[in-house]
């Protein structure tokens, strides 16, 4: 009986088990269910709080911000290099800044502690220093916030305000840390809405330190969208990355263009149909009476250049050499006087006067009177020895005299060399802006003082030189200069020099010296060499076949026309090939 009983007594306990099992059953899927419902609410943030990094990174390094000064500069939603300044709350941006993004057109004069910034028509002048918060222009003061260009150690620096009213540009500065977000070009911006508190990254990774908190419902721009992750900018010009879940698409926003900076409207003198031009260098008031020998065989010329001015010395003063009666034979002959100013028959520094305020208003006044006293219709700057370092006075006489050429219709032209890297400083797209006409000397080559004997201009160099500063002038403004002369060289033990002569003293050489020429398809000219008593005679001939291939190349390029260096060289014949490209 024994047995029985503890079979039921197994029995009976078994059945209790099961019972608290079957009560405790739907308890345990209640938790579970609680529990499951407790991680997909805060699962999300568990998995972010373990494996999103926490690690912030440092805006001062971000930014690249070392001085406490510092203003880091977003420009079209990308970090640049150069950093701004800060003075008082305003922004300054130093000169190689303004001159690479916003204008290259500043003036700056350290010694006169002046800014100028020139139009077609007006000079906005201020100057250096905290104390100076204001401009002029056309005789008016005008207050500014704040002082216009500072030194900044010895670096010179302009309020981003002032900049503003020459180069369209919009700009917003935001401090902790100090930086600005600009645009000079505007468009149509994709925004988006942050659907969930999140954090702008500085990559797209979730190991990548937080540059913000971005909470719920702020506005960013997407830059880029990649696939798991989207660059954006803030509205605070922190650029950085976000993730895709956490970003809702939102509208297309046009931005607003600045349109309110200074206009320039440089409106040129021009001439219809091709421009032939005949320099006449002239010494003295006796030379002018050349005039009439020196034009007799001439053809289709429409502008004549004689030397007339030249700079005596570095006050600014001009020599003046004019002659009414010269410029009357020529204006009964249908031909204007584009009169030459020059620097090389007198050893003066000309960067002494261009770096002066004073004496480039006295030159420019100077000329002009000139002008006017003598009924010229264009004034030829013919400036050659200006150094690098005045590059800058250079051309700021430029804009001034264009000033007061445009406004007595007196056309304005600039001699140049062919482009080089060495002559880039007489920047020649300046030159284009302000004159009328641009000058090619296309010859010298190879000059007097070379030291190895060539051409002195051939048809590689001359079509160079056209197409070099087609880059920067438009066709219709450049004229190229063609040699009525060139050089016999003459190699005699390792030295070399050479003789200037005209196209008939070349012909009467090689004629009488009994040397053979053959054409010589490189430079596209007659080509001769001879052995003499130990000496070397080589010549490259200018004559009416090499200027005909060099007003086919000027023809191509379709440019505004010829000039000629210099009347009294050529050989008569040249002018057939000269009015046949005019004329075409």
């Amino acid at each position: 009986m024994e047995p029985k009983r503890e079979d039921k007594r197994k029995k009976k306990r078994k059945k209790q088990r099961q019972a608290m099992l079957a009560k405790a059953i739907p308890v345990v899927i209640a938790i579970v269910l609680i529990i499951a419902l407790v991680g997909i609410f805060y699962g999300e943030t568990l998995v972010e709080s373990v494996y999103y990094t926490s690690e912030r990174e440092d805006l001062y390094q971000y930014f690249g911000l070392v001085e406490s000064d510092d203003v880091a500069m977003i420009m079209q939603d990308a970090h640049i290099d150069e950093k701004a300044k800060l003075v008082d709350g305003n922004c300054y941006f130093d000169m190689a800044t303004v001159e690479k993004y916003f204008t290259d057109r500043f003036y700056i004069n350290k010694e006169e502690g002046i800014v100028l910034y020139t139009t077609e028509k007006d000079i906005y002048k201020t100057y250096i220093g905290e104390e100076y918060s204001s401009y002029t222009v056309a005789g008016a003061e005008n207050a500014l916030s704040c002082p216009a260009a500072l030194l900044i150690g010895e670096e010179l620096y302009l309020s981003a305000d002032y900049v503003k009213i020459f180069a369209n540009f919009t700009y917003e500065y935001f401090a902790e840390p100090n930086r600005m977000l600009l645009y000079t070009e505007w468009g149509t911006r994709q925004y988006a809405n942050i659907t969930k508190d999140t954090k702008l990254r500085y990559q797209g990774g979730v190991k990548s330190p937080i540059l913000k908190d971005l909470p719920e419902g702020e506005k960013v721009f997407v830059l880029e969208v990649m696939e798991k992750w989207s660059k954006v900018i803030t509205e605070d010009a922190l650029i950085g990355y976000v993730e895709n879940k956490r970003l809702e698409e939102g509208e297309m926003m046009t931005q607003t263009p600045a349109t309110d900076a200074v206009v320039l409207n440089y409106q040129s003198i021009s001439r219809e149909g091709k421009i032939n031009m005949a320099f006449h260098q002239v010494f003295s008031q006796g030379a002018n009476s050349t005039y009439d020998a020196y034009m007799a065989e001439t053809k289709s010329v429409n502008v004549i250049a004689p030397t007339w001015f030249r700079v005596k010395d570095e006050e600014g003063t001009l020599e003046c050499i004019a002659s009414t009666e010269y410029v009357t034979k020529a204006h009964n002959k249908g031909i204007e006087v584009w009169a030459v100013v020059t620097d090389v028959d007198y050893s003066v520094n000309i960067g002494a006067i261009l770096s002066s305020s004073e004496k480039r208003e006295l030159m420019v006044s100077t000329l002009i009177t000139y002008a006017q006293q003598y009924d010229l219709d264009g004034i030829n700057v013919d400036f050659e020895t200006v150094g690098a370092e005045y590059g800058d006075d250079f051309i700021q006489f430029l804009r001034e005299l264009s000033i007061q050429t445009h406004a007595n219709n007196i056309v304005l032209s600039v001699d140049n060399y062919a482009p080089t890297a060495s002559t880039m400083y007489y920047n020649r797209a300046e030159q284009g802006l302000v004159a009328d006409y641009v000058v090619i000397m296309g010859y010298d080559e190879h000059w007097s003082s070379s030291q190895v004997a060539g051409s002195v201009a051939s048809i590689n160099f001359v079509e160079q030189g056209i197409l070099n500063t087609m880059e920067e002038v438009p066709a219709e403004k450049i004229i190229n200069a063609i040699p009525f002369y060139t050089r016999l060289w003459k190699t005699s033990g390792g030295t070399v020099s050479c003789e200037t002569i005209g196209m008939d003293l070349a012909e009467n050489w090689a004629n009488t010296s009994g040397v053979e020429l053959y054409w010589d398809n490189e430079t596209c000219q007659y080509y001769g060499e001879i052995q003499k008593d130990g000496t070397l005679y080589q010549i490259w001939m200018e004559d009416s076949e090499s200027i005909q291939v060099k007003l086919s190349v000027m023809e191509a390029n379709n440019i505004a026309g010829v000039a000629e260096w210099k009347l009294d060289f050529e050989n008569p014949v040249v002018w057939d090939v000269i009015e046949a490209y005019v004329n075409s």
